[in-house]
């Protein structure tokens, strides 16, 4: 499946924290088709009944993201108690996206995304640390004060780590993903920075269809 290449201007205009448009929202702003897409064939979802889900699909080697994600965190701390947000690591972006899709999974089994998103999108963007496939991924784990490296390489390699691998290819087929950062809700709607015009309005996007995928 081709992934569309977005540009790094339509990617990263406007940045800013995010400031939901209540007028836009009632008055229908955005479209299906235009603003967003609509699934044909709804995506499975994860979170229990009476939430709605959101999941962000992004890669450790998408620069996009990496600027994305200080956003991003303020706008997810923001969420009402009704939306269950989760990340998928897609398996495009880069030659090595299977280490970089376990990195995060590995991560998240141990409750150390939170401690370390941030600072590896700054390891790898800012930084420019050659973190690249699986020895250097097991390598720069072992250096990180608050991660054990043992634990972290048994669970790198476990089939837990590698069924959820595979569940997100699965899951980045269903929502159509063409490129990151993206976004899908309720395992309905799906919406990108090429969509949206910039990442700022495609968490405005997002808003809206949360409060749509609520009315279902």
């Amino acid at each position: 499946m081709k992934r569309r290449d977005f540009s790094l201007a339509a990617a990263t205009v406007g940045l800013a924290p995010f400031v939901a448009s209540t007028a836009a929202r009632a008055q229908g702003a955005f479209k299906a088709g235009t603003d967003y897409v609509a699934l044909k064939k709804p995506a499975p979802v994860d979170a229990p009944a009476g939430k709605v889900e959101v999941v962000e699909f992004f890669s450790y080697n998408c620069p996009h993201c990496a600027q994305f994600e200080p956003t991003l965190e303020a706008w997810v701390k923001k969420l009402p108690a009704h939306v269950a947000f989760r990340r998928v690591p897609v398996p495009f972006v880069g030659n090595d996206v299977e280490s970089k899709q376990r990195l995060y999974y590995t991560l998240e089994a141990l409750g150390k995304v939170d401690e370390f998103q941030m600072p590896l999108f700054n390891a790898i963007h800012k930084q420019r640390q050659p973190i690249f496939g699986d020895a250097a991924v097991l390598d720069w784990a072992g250096k990180q004060p608050g991660l054990d490296g043992q634990k972290f390489a048994e669970m790198y390699k476990s089939f837990t780590v590698s069924g959820k691998v595979k569940r997100a290819a699965q899951l980045t087929n269903d929502y159509q993903v063409g490129g990151v950062p993206a976004l899908g809700v309720a395992g309905r709607y799906y919406v990108d920075g090429e969509l949206a015009r910039n990442l700022d309005r495609a968490l405005q996007i997002t808003d809206y269809l949360i409060g749509e995928a609520r009315k279902a």
